[in-house]
């Protein structure tokens, strides 16, 4: 009994030793930064207000996946900054009776830094970062651009607070 309590101890502390090779007990996210700024992001498209929904969707799920505090710039140890590059609207099928639009993908391309402003360094910096949705503008389901533009924002919200996690 005292041999089996002791492997499964020793096998325990081996998973949570180095992250690197498997599971870990350690935290996802780096332990040295506290806080992060989140100015409003960028919009070099015309599609109106993305940015507003960018950042704002970005703020509220670093505050609720990460343990960082989302602070102003100057009370900030980070910062996450951005520009959405491109929206685009690709139709995916027509309806052969009507030749409207069945399935539409929406794709928002951005290109995002994360800095630390104790050092000046980046953190992560990524270009042409994607994310999509697809949303059906057709009858019987009539979704608006802003339903494909709410998932789009969503996905892309999500990926980048995934990216935000410690380089294992």
């Amino acid at each position: 009994m005292r041999l089996f309590v002791l492997l499964v101890g020793l096998i325990l502390s081996g998973c949570a030793s180095d992250p690197t090779v498997g599971y870990s007990s350690q935290s996802l996210y780096a332990p040295q930064f506290r806080t992060v700024a989140v100015p409003m992001f960028e919009n070099n498209t015309t599609a109106r207000q993305m940015e507003m929904m960018l950042t704002d969707a970005l703020v509220k799920k670093i505050q609720s996946r990460t343990p960082y505090r989302v602070v102003d710039e100057m009370n900030a140890d980070t910062l996450l900054t951005g520009t959405i590059t491109d929206v685009e609207l690709q139709p995916l099928n027509r309806s052969s009776v009507t030749g409207f639009d069945n399935e539409v993908l929406l794709k928002v391309t951005v290109s995002f830094d994360w800095m630390n402003l104790g050092t000046g360094t980046r953190i992560v910096g990524k270009r042409n970062f994607t994310a999509d949705a697809i949303f059906v503008p057709s009858r019987p389901s009539s979704e608006p651009l802003e339903m494909g533009q709410f998932a789009a924002i969503e996905q892309l919200s999500s990926d980048i607070v995934d990216q935000m996690q410690a380089a294992w």
